[in-house]
């Protein structure tokens, strides 16, 4: 499986959040900033839409070391020749995602408690999106949040690399790391800002010293 993959700065893109800018020009102030990883999330689009939004971030991330994941539409994922895929446990059962997307492709996974984060395959999933360690406004239908002890019971139990996320700012970045995790995942803190690339650079830096 693909393990080349740097999930430190996570952005999950909020087509909502991002509507005054945009999804590219957001990512493109993102990548700018240091974000590392791009998540396409946009439960209302059509799979055309999708693949159309999804090309057009292929084209900004490439030459650079940034990989694109997008969330929960296998079709689109592939259609556009995404990194990877990102499933939460009631889209699909890893397993299946694992097969339709081949070896190569990464595959993330949310998980939300101990028993979950125990029975990852770490021959399937790549990843593990832990949380949300807070209630966020970015996702109505999210679970209990599980605050910093929860992540980092979960954490301890994920056979794989793991990045926390959910209503996650700069200023949590030394908790969140110090609870194990790889990577600090977030919406809000970037889409929607008067100024992603600053705001990506303010949450880069908050990593770097939590990394230390």
């Amino acid at each position: 499986m693909n393990q080349d993959f740097d999930l430190s700065l996570y952005l999950v893109l909020d087509p909502l959040l991002c509507r005054d800018l945009g999804m590219v020009e957001t990512t493109r102030a993102a990548v700018a900033g240091g974000a590392t990883m791009i998540q396409l999330r946009d439960k209302e689009a059509s799979t055309a839409a999708m693949i159309e939004t999804g090309r057009a971030l292929k084209q900004i991330l490439h030459g650079t070391n940034v990989r694109l994941i997008v969330n929960d539409n296998v079709e689109a994922a592939i259609a556009i020749g995404a990194d990877g895929l990102h499933i939460g446990q009631e889209d699909m059962n890893a397993a299946d995602a694992r097969h339709m997307i081949g070896r190569d492709m990464i595959l993330g996974l949310s998980v939300e408690t101990e028993a979950l984060a125990s029975s990852i395959d770490a021959r399937i999933v790549d990843y593990a999106g832990v949380g949300p360690v807070f209630a966020t406004s970015t996702k109505p239908d999210h679970k209990q949040p599980i605050g910093f002890d929860g992540l980092a019971r979960i954490v301890r139990l994920c056979p794989i690399p793991s990045v926390a996320i959910g209503g996650l700012k700069a200023e949590h970045a030394a908790s969140v790391y110090s609870a194990g995790v790889v990577g600090l995942a977030v919406v809000s803190a970037i889409c929607g800002q008067p100024d992603p690339q600053a705001a990506t650079i303010l949450i880069a830096n908050a990593i770097k010293e939590a990394r230390q």
